[in-house]
């Protein structure tokens, strides 16, 4: 670094540590304005606790303060050393005026970066947002993760798990059997008001450990269509019968090879799907909006369509933004959604020695009809 540089560094480090004491001083509005009008960092995060001038903001509780640095371009989703956000200590304050301000911010940020994700391409390391951590291991990369070696196993707690090695030994579960639950009550919504006549056509993206696919087999289905791309799922798929089931056709591939083809739709010409589901595993919402988009055309009346709400599922607030960024692109591709709520805090405790997945303690559950 030359010493031009470190000296922009410096300065940079005394006018962004000026304003975050400022603020926890309380100082009046307008001498902070003066501070960021004079070049001071909002995105900066200091030495001792990694806050940010949005942290300090909402730790006196300034709502007019954290309207002012949101527009200046403070960073909604800066994370502290012990992994809070500012939104995370609104919560904590029970400051829902504060907590919405900084979550609105989140979704516009995110809705245009969608925006402009779909006019030009834009780099994972681009994205405002904490819903995938910004990395290249196979939990993060469709790519890589169809590349990567998954193990089947029963842990400690007795329950199955799909595990992948992600990066020095450590591991995360595709789908473990906490999830079951979840899985259960999706199918009951599912199939709210319908009765299983065996005539019903469904198609699920992702096989994982078959949890969804098990219970959609007890409605004795006319068709299942799995859509599945890894090697590893399908040599289990195999080694489990799957491919023997009656009615079950397996489609060994991404989603992206099949959904907008004749070969898909052929399966349903004579009507479309009655229950869609996918579980979108190390995809982001680029990913899902092209799904969703694509779904309207394979549906039958009076259809329905779910999948696993889980990105930003590690962080109440990421989950929220995610959440609701996620209706408005249902909404967006003419679907009317319900949610309700799954309580999984006691299920979701048992990882062993998965990394955490999904840690808020209630599963926000999507079922979707085309409008």
């Amino acid at each position: 670094m030359s010493e031009t540089d470190e000296d922009e560094l410096d300065a940079i480090t005394v006018l962004g540590e000026h304003l975050i004491n400022t603020i926890l001083l309380e100082e009046p509005l307008d001498i902070v304005k003066a501070i960021v009008a004079a070049g001071a960092p909002v995105w900066y995060q200091n030495e001792s606790e990694g806050i940010s001038c949005l942290h300090a903001a909402v730790y006196i509780q300034d709502l007019d303060l954290v309207k002012l640095l949101l527009q200046e371009g403070a960073v909604w989703n800066a994370a502290d050393y012990l992994q809070m956000t500012a939104g995370d200590i609104a919560l904590s304050f029970n400051n829902e005026a504060i907590y919405t301000i900084i979550r609105d911010a989140g979704i516009r940020a995110e809705l245009l970066l969608s925006l402009l994700s779909s006019q030009t391409p834009v780099s994972r390391s681009d994205s405002a947002m904490i819903l995938k951590t910004s990395d290249d291991t196979a939990a993060a990369s469709s790519q890589v993760f169809l590349s990567s070696e998954l193990r089947f196993v029963v842990d400690e707690h007795g329950q199955d798990i799909c595990m992948l090695n992600i990066k020095g030994g450590e591991e995360i579960g595709v789908m473990m059997g906490w999830e079951t639950e979840i899985m259960r009550e999706t199918v009951a919504k599912l199939c709210l008001d319908r009765e299983p006549t065996g005539s019903l056509k469904i198609l699920n993206v992702g096989f994982g450990l078959g949890i969804i696919d098990t219970l959609f087999q007890s409605l004795s289905p006319a068709l299942h269509v799995i859509i599945e791309a890894h090697p590893d799922v399908l040599k289990h798929m195999k080694q489990l019968g799957w491919y023997e089931k009656p009615g079950v056709k397996i489609l060994e591939g991404k989603w992206q090879d099949y959904i907008d083809t004749e070969q898909l739709a052929s399966l349903v010409s004579d009507g479309g799907f009655n229950l869609v589901y996918t579980d979108p595993f190390s995809e982001d919402f680029a990913a899902l909006r092209h799904f969703f988009k694509s779904i309207p055309a394979l549906l039958s009346p009076n259809s329905r369509f779910s999948f696993f709400n889980g990105l930003g599922g590690t962080n109440n607030m990421f989950y929220d933004v995610s959440t609701k960024i996620a209706y408005i692109q249902l909404a967006n591709a003419g679907f009317d959604v319900e949610w309700s709520v799954v309580d999984v805090s006691q299920q979701r405790k048992q990882w062993g020695k998965s990394r955490p997945y999904f840690t808020v303690p209630t599963y926000r559950l999507p079922v979707c009809r085309k409008k």
